[in-house]
């Protein structure tokens, strides 16, 4: 079989499995997050929190909820670093140094999973268990609250309540994302993931079944447990420094599939959760349908890209095998490039460093485009949403027309919101990368010149700044400018823009409904899709084109 058409083959399994799971998840979480019954564990919960479910939650409450539990995370997580080799199990590693420990706190609490560190080689089982796998949970947890939140201001009227933080976070956590990595993780230690709390193992070297007198050393590692809510709530920092590609986590082509499986269920299923919520799931298959033409566009342009090259290495390969798994191939590791990237994951099965030129910009175009398609969970549908209103005022402008979406005027506040939602991440890309570039010490860090090695500084920090977390490669993070940076641009990144989502979200809640006429814009129509899709190209296009000619352009066209 061609390697083409392995990878074709991989690619309608896993639109099958989506499609097959869309509806019961896409209700399963509309009637999670619309229940007025708490379960026993929920109310154990809220007791120990002090928190009280019933009460609603105006946009700034909801938004204290979201930043102090945040900070408290970000603080525990910190301090859990730090205080590491006085720890159990900590396998005789050391306290992660202040700027390090600041950067992976800031990491996996914005949902983001930066990693500047060899997880191997520098977290125990307690921090990798008890610090970084809980805050997969919920950082993936606060990003569907406020998701659900902005739904609830379309279907609401005439209030100003977003119902309640501390609830929606917790059924998030309890009802969703637990039952699914709980199943996930068992079928992935069915495949041959490692689960256990064993220490470090030295172990022989061979090549072709021949011992070559070396050795090395691997620890084990709760695995499997991380790896599913890793992919599932789109956080993608692996237990491994090789991440997806590291055999303990992804051992073999089924698993690879699985996990993309992972990345991509809860985004895409949640545009069912929309449709119900606002009572016309028509409007969730409008957003589904712009998500899924962006996502299967950009596989097939990567597809071009690594399969198109030309010469003798990539004839007898089949295409560009530098930076990817044998076991997995082009195909494969092509689809995860693209879902982990449109999606706020960064879990990596190949290395996007070694990617074709084009082949890397596409991967880095993906995060600009704001990782909206289908995009992180919760993340994913609120960006998406805010983009729709923008596609509906400038329609609105075309017609003379007051811009309506799902019944609520488009204003000049709302407008105002959603387009500081949409600068802010551009913002932070550019002005980062700008600095870093100007400096004398960061460039240091760049292992390539050139188109190459700005590249490399340009993925950092719109990977940061998108809270994807995956690296390009060749860069050494690992310093105290970086650290520091990228952990701030991670936390703006993530937080800023949730403050407008929550603001917008009260400011849809408060109005009331405008009832459809002749005149109304269908945005459930294919038309709407078609010019949702041309206003998230066209704004990203015109916010990083110059950046991404001086890098990936220049380098694929050189």
């Amino acid at each position: 079989m061609s390697p083409f058409l392995a990878g074709v083959l991989q690619l309608l399994a896993l639109i099958a499995a989506l499609a097959l799971a869309y509806r019961p998840l896409g209700d399963h979480m509309a009637r999670a997050y619309g229940s007025t019954r708490h379960l026993r564990v929920e109310k154990w919960i809220y007791k120990a929190v002090g928190a009280d479910p019933t009460a609603e939650m105006r946009w700034p409450a909801y938004l204290r909820g979201v930043l102090a539990f945040s900070a408290v995370s970000v603080l525990f997580l910190y301090l859990l670093q730090r205080v590491q080799g006085s720890l159990p199990g900590s396998l005789g590693f050391g306290s992660i140094d202040p700027d390090q420990a600041f950067n992976t706190a800031a990491s996996f609490v914005s949902n983001t999973n930066w990693q500047s560190y060899y997880g191997e080689q520098a977290m125990g089982h307690v921090v990798q268990t008890g610090g970084l796998a809980v805050q997969n949970f919920v950082s993936a947890a606060v990003g569907m609250a406020v998701a659900v939140a902005l739904v609830r201001g379309f279907a609401r009227s005439r209030t100003g309540e977003l119902g309640n933080f501390w609830a929606d976070l917790v059924r998030g956590v309890v009802r969703i994302l637990l039952p699914i990595s709980v199943v996930g993780a068992l079928v992935l230690v069915a495949c041959g993931a490692i689960q256990n709390f064993s220490g470090i193992h030295e172990v022989g070297q061979f090549l072709n079944e021949h011992s070559t007198g070396g050795t090395q050393q691997w620890n084990g590692g709760a695995v499997a447990s991380q790896e599913v809510i890793k992919e599932l709530g789109t956080n993608g920092g692996g237990y491994f420094n090789a991440n997806s590609a590291h055999p303990f986590e992804n051992p073999n082509a089924f698993t690879n599939l699985f996990e993309i499986f992972l990345i991509l269920l809860i985004p895409f299923s949640l545009t069912r959760t929309f449709g119900r919520m606002v009572g016309s799931v028509r409007q969730g298959y409008a957003v589904l349908a712009t998500m899924a033409t962006i996502w299967a566009g950009f596989v097939l342009l990567m597809w071009a890209a690594e399969f198109g090259g030309h010469g003798p290495a990539f004839e007898i390969a089949g295409g560009a095998m530098e930076g990817k798994e044998t076991r997995f191939g082009i195909g494969a590791s092509s689809i995860f490039a693209v879902s982990t990237t449109l999606t706020s994951t960064g879990a990596v099965d190949s290395f996007h460093s070694s990617f074709t030129g084009l082949g890397g910009g596409i991967t880095m175009l993906g995060m600009m485009l704001g990782e909206i398609a289908p995009g992180g969970v919760g993340s994913g549908l609120y960006g998406m949403l805010v983009m729709a209103m923008i596609a509906v005022f400038i329609a609105g402008l075309m017609v003379g027309r007051t811009p309506e979406y799902l019944g609520k005027k488009i204003s000049t506040r709302e407008i105002k919101l959603a387009a500081c939602y949409i600068l802010v991440t551009p913002a932070l890309v550019l002005c980062f990368t700008a600095a870093a570039m100007a400096l004398p010490t960061p460039v240091h860090s760049m292992t390539n010149s050139g188109a190459h090695g700005f590249s490399e500084i340009l993925y950092a920090y719109t990977s940061a700044a998108n809270n994807n977390g995956s690296a390009f490669a060749g860069l050494n993070a690992d310093t105290q400018w970086f650290n520091t940076t990228i952990g701030l641009a991670m936390l703006l990144g993530r937080f800023l823009p949730m403050v407008f989502v929550l603001a917008l979200a009260s400011s849809l809640a408060g109005q009331t409904p405008v009832p459809a006429t002749a005149g109304t814009l269908r945005t459930e129509k294919p038309l709407f899709t078609g010019l949702l899709v041309g206003t998230i190209l066209i704004i990203t296009g015109l916010t990083y084109f110059p950046a991404l000619a001086l890098g990936p352009l220049a380098e694929g066209l050189s």
